[in-house]
This record gives C-alpha cells, structure tokens and sequence, in this order.
C-alpha cells in the first residue's frame, strides 16, 4: 500500500505529541506545573494563591494522591507542591524529583500561606489560572484545552503572554487530527517503517510495564489488579489471556492512582488512557508469544485509535476515556490476531457499543476497575468480530460504520454529558470528602 510521505510524517507528529511521560494523574501535575510557573514569574514565594480551575479539573483532583506527596491530596497540596518543590521546565514530571524535605517544606507553606479555590465556570473543560502575590509582586499564569498549554503569563500587571486560543485547539496544537482514520491507522499499522516508531512504543513499554509490575507486587489502593491475579491463582478466575491482560493494566492505574511516583507513558492527556492503550496489548502479546516487531506495530493501531477517539470525545468529560483506549485495544488484539480491516473496525465498534455508558466521576483509585471492565469489553469485542458477530448500524449508539459510530460516541460524549457532567461535579463537591489525606484501605 502507498501512504502519502507527509500523510505518514504528520501521523508521527501526532503520536510524539500525544503519547508523553508524566509523573501521576495528569490534572494535579497540571496545577503543579501552573503553581511552579507563577513562582517563577513572581521572583519568589507567594504569600496568597487563588487557584481557578473548570469543573473537569476539580472532579479529577479530588481523590487521586499526589505523587511524591505522602498519601496528600487535593488542589491546594498540587499548588504547594509545584510552588515549593516543582520546575516548571519539566512539563508533566514538574515534580518528580520532590523529596522527604521538600514535603515538610510543603507541608508548613500549607499551614502558612493563604490558599482560595475559586470554581471558575467556564465552557473550558481544561482550565487552570493561578495568581499569586508576595508583598508588592503578583503574577498570573494560566493553561487551558492541554494541560501544558500555557495561555496567559502576566508579571505586575504587564502581559508576558497572552495566546488566543479556541476550544477545538487541544485537536490541533501542531497537527491536524482530521487527518486520522480507523482505515489509515489500519493500513499504517500494516505497513509503517518501524524505526520511526519503535523507540517511542519502546519506552512505553519500559515505563508503563514498570508501573504495572509496581502495582502488582506492593499495596495500592484497593489492589484491582492483584486481586485479578489472586484470584487466577487460587483457581476462582481462569488463568487465561483476558484475566491476565486486565490483571496487568488495572495494576498500573492502582500504583498510580494511589500516589506511585514512577513515571508512566500518557496518550491524550491521561496515564489512565496511556496504559489502557498499552499494558493489555504488551501482556497479550508476550502471553502468545509475538515478536516485537508485531507488538509495536499493535501498540501504534491501539494508541492512534485512542488518540482518533479522543479528538472526538474531548480532552475532559463526563465520558470515560479509558473506554476510548478499550475500544483500541480490541483493535489492537484483531489486529495481532491477523484480522483484516473489516473484522478490526467492528471489534472497535463492538466495544463503544458495549461500554459507552460508562462515565468519569474523577481520577482515584477505582479507576483501575473501570480498566478492568474496559478491557473485559474488549477481549470480549475482538472474539465477537473475529466470529462476525458485529453490533449493526442503527443498534442504539452504533453508526452505519466504525467512524460514524465514532462520531456519536463524540456527540454523546461533547453534547449529551454536559449536564451529567455538571451532576457528578455536584455530587462529589456535596460530600465532605476526605480531607488532605486519603484515608487508609483496610
């Protein structure tokens, strides 16, 4: 098959930009990464910090650990953090160097300096602005749509930066995702030069199997994914390729969830995302035996699929983007099967039409089970596509194909969740929560 050069050089850009180490739950990092630039700006440490954050922001900063913090969480902890112990040249590992004495620093900042959460309601679903002052100094920094994109620096007044910025830039901050399509990504997957790709999947698969040994070896959480695996040893769940794929990518969202520092390999915006998108693919890929070369090629379908959903779905919602990157990974497993395009395409839209209902009520420790069942969805996806039992066009949400039914899982996602999303945000703002500190699981 002939693919356009550019076609493939702009799928590769895409890709760089999309899949990229982060140090814990990206919208923390975020705040961390905004309070670590307005020090900067200001010339020393703040006094008084007022954060403003969109919705989509509070709800995934609630319950998750900060990594590095203790067991800390919550908005205030991220801006301390990034403030007193960040570096805002490091992008999402902003504080991934934090130590032991860095934390009491953080800890007494927190007990001194006067901290405002402000609920900025914006259409924004990725939005950050910190303003701080000392004395007679103040800055201003803020990001929106990506949570790198800085959008306004302001020093004493004086504007530094101020980038306009639309809601549909997060789709196209250097390449044009419109370009992508389940076909093109099928056909590149196919047909790609390995060594423009091999060394990006082969770090995401060092980071994320790490974390995922991590997970899987030491306390997290509620352990979704030791429990899998406890329960294939005993004998109560079978010891096969669908329970030890989905043991081993829950292991990674419960290590980082609960506060593990190691870094991991996001895609679009989410480690959640990043390791469903890879951790399954790897498992199954070593369990039958596949040569590398076959995994990376099954790594790019699955990434790129969870990148083409997403673009759709948006960066933030009430959705459940880890459902984006089980609909990839059935691809990913048709595809390592040897299926062609067709069999490929409807394991993807059996598996959006199985689990899109499934919603985000915030980044925490029970993620990792909702992995879970992502990845049941699509083991079960594949097998179905593989038989040709494929959901049709016109059975509830599924379109007449794979881009058209992921086209209403957009829709769905951008339109129809908007008040859902609101009433999640208001159920979890009206519990009292748990405080700085995540309570211990039993």
């Amino acid at each position: 098959m002939n693919i356009d050069p550019n076609t493939v050089a702009k799928v590769v850009a895409i890709l760089h930009e999309e899949i990229v180490p982060a140090q814990g739950c990206t919208e923390p990092i975020a705040i961390a990464l905004v309070a670590a630039k307005a020090r900067e700006v200001l010339g020393t440490v703040p006094e008084q910090v007022r954060i403003y954050v969109s919705g989509n922001i509070i709800k995934n900063v609630k319950s998750v650990v900060v990594p590095g913090s203790g067991g800390m969480v919550g908005i205030e902890t991220s801006a301390a953090m990034g403030i007193m112990a960040g570096d805002c040249t490091k992008d999402l590992m902003v504080i991934s160097d934090v130590t032991e004495a860095d934390m009491v620093a953080v800890r007494k900042y927190l007990g001194k300096a006067a901290f405002e959460v402000v609920h900025e309601k914006t259409p924004v679903k990725l939005y950050v602005r910190i303003e701080v002052v000392a004395g007679d100094r103040s800055a201003e920094v803020e990001v929106k749509y990506l949570h790198t994109n800085l959008t306004r620096v302001v020093q004493n007044g004086r504007v530094l930066l101020d980038r306009g910025f639309s809601p549909e830039s997060f789709h196209t901050p250097e390449e044009d995702r419109s370009v992508l399509s389940v076909r093109l990504i099928y056909d590149l997957a196919k047909s790609i030069d390995l060594e423009l790709i091999r060394p990006l999947f082969q770090q995401v698969i060092v980071l994320n199997c790490a974390i995922a040994e991590e997970g899987l070896q030491n306390a997290y959480g509620v352990n979704i994914g030791s429990s899998i695996l406890k329960n294939i040893e005993q004998g109560i769940y079978g010891d096969d390729l669908r329970n030890r794929s989905a043991s081993y990518a829950a292991a990674g969202s419960d290590a980082r969830m609960s506060g593990c520092p190691l870094p991991v390999m996001t895609t679009s915006g989410s480690g959640n995302q990043g390791m469903t998108a890879s951790l399954p693919v790897i498992k199954f890929a070593r369990l039958k035996g596949y040569a590398e070369d076959d995994l990376i090629r099954a790594l790019f379908l699955s990434h790129l699929c969870t990148v083409h959903i997403k673009t759709q779905v948006g960066r933030l919602s009430a959705y459940c983007g880890a459902m984006c990157a089980a609909a990839g990974v059935s691809g990913a497993i048709s595809f390592l099967m040897g299926a062609n395009y067709d069999i490929t395409a409807h394991a993807i839209v059996n598996t959006l039409g199985n689990i899109s209902g499934i919603v985000c009520d915030g980044a925490k420790p029970s993620c990792a089970m909702k992995i879970a069942t992502g990845i049941y969805a699509a083991f079960d996806s594949a097998i179905l596509a593989s038989l040709h039992k494929d959901l049709h066009g016109g059975d509830g949400i599924v379109g007449s194909d794979v881009e058209a039914t992921i086209r209403n899982i957009g829709e769905l996602a951008s339109k129809g969740m908007e008040q859902t999303d609101e009433v999640i945000l208001k159920i979890m703002t009206s519990e009292s929560g748990h405080g700085v500190f995540r309570p211990p699981v039993n």
